[in-house]
């Protein structure tokens, strides 16, 4: 099934609009990410961990609710072994500004909210602050390695040049995501925390993005080889075109499920479902927009390659062709 099929719309005519729409929107991104800055989970933050029993077992919601109560909201609660134990994690900034140990005020409010069921600590475990600043920096480290990783296998596999707007793109797509998680964290529309699982998700949008970047580099390079001697901006367009029938179909699929797993997965998922929708609809943007554009920039800014009079030349060409047709 082909929702775009045999199109011929000129992405690159465009491109000076679509680059400065995308740095305008990066640097305010930025700019708020800055301002209101980015909340830390446990991971990255340090926090408390402790392991519970509660026999019979309530509803996660119900003790989401009673940890909050307690003074310790955001509170990760997840499944721990048995159906009736549950692993809670209060951040570090929580348990402080508590004045309490976290252990007891957990254990206490949930002894109150259930007096007629058992309550049994089963462990207790604390992440210092040091440890949560240390796995921050490895997590920048991450992101910063695959873009280079990146980076060296697309100029191994096309061009430099190519190997640079992939990765302009894909810097692009994760710039976005980052600052769309702040402006909905702080404005209350979701409560997202910079965590593993956005982490995650901030790696597989580096993935997703430059997937589809390479798809259309690589009908570029085919293209090169079947029209030899075509303008560089039109034959980037024209595989643009050809490729765009797949790139809408394969996002399409994947926002569907991302969408139900952010309405349906709860507040655990929301985090990773948010991130990754984001992100994989502006590296579809990017991919189409931003990548090919930046490669025509980069030959007529630094290598002096004379590609936007020929293309006038075509399109005035196109168009007399189409008028007299008509």
């Amino acid at each position: 099934m082909e929702f775009f099929s045999k199109t011929n719309i000129d992405f690159l005519g465009k491109r000076r609009f679509f680059f400065l729409l995308s740095l305008t929107t990066s640097v305010v991104g930025l700019l708020v990410t800055a301002i209101w800055g980015l909340e830390y989970g446990i991971d990255f933050e340090g926090g408390a961990e402790i392991a519970v029993e509660v026999r019979p077992a309530p509803d996660v919601a119900d003790l989401r609710a009673t940890i909050g109560s307690a003074g310790f909201r955001g509170a990760e609660i997840k499944s721990y072994g048995q159906p009736n134990q549950f692993l809670i994690r209060v951040k570090e900034s929580l348990t402080t500004a508590h004045g309490e140990e976290p252990t007891a005020a957990v254990v206490s409010a949930l002894k109150q909210r259930f007096p007629d069921r058992s309550v049994t600590l089963l462990k207790s475990d604390k992440v210092g602050p040091k440890i949560g600043a240390e796995m921050r920096l490895n997590a920048l480290i991450a992101v910063i390695l695959a873009t280079v990783a990146i980076l060296l296998y697309i100029a191994f596999r096309f061009e430099f040049v190519y190997g640079l707007g992939a990765t302009v793109a894909l810097l692009h797509d994760v710039v976005i995501a980052i600052s769309a998680i702040s402006i909905v964290h702080h404005l209350g529309i979701l409560r997202i925390e910079i965590n593993q699982s956005v982490l995650a998700a901030l790696l597989t949008v580096v993935g997703f993005s430059v997937n589809d970047t390479v798809i259309i580099f690589d009908r570029i390079r085919e293209n090169r080889e079947r029209h030899k001697g075509m303008n560089l901006i039109k034959l980037m367009n024209l595989s643009i075109n050809e490729t765009l029938s797949r790139t809408i179909n394969t996002v399409l699929t994947t926002v569907l499920v991302l969408l139900a797993i952010l309405a349906l997965g709860g507040e655990v998922l929301q985090g990773f479902a948010f991130t990754m929708l984001v992100g994989i609809i502006t590296g579809t943007y990017s991919s189409i927009f931003i990548a090919s554009a930046f490669v025509i920039w980069f030959l007529q800014t630094v290598r002096k390659v004379d590609l936007e009079t020929e293309y006038r030349r075509l399109r005035e060409a196109e168009r007399q062709a189409a008028a007299a047709q008509a």
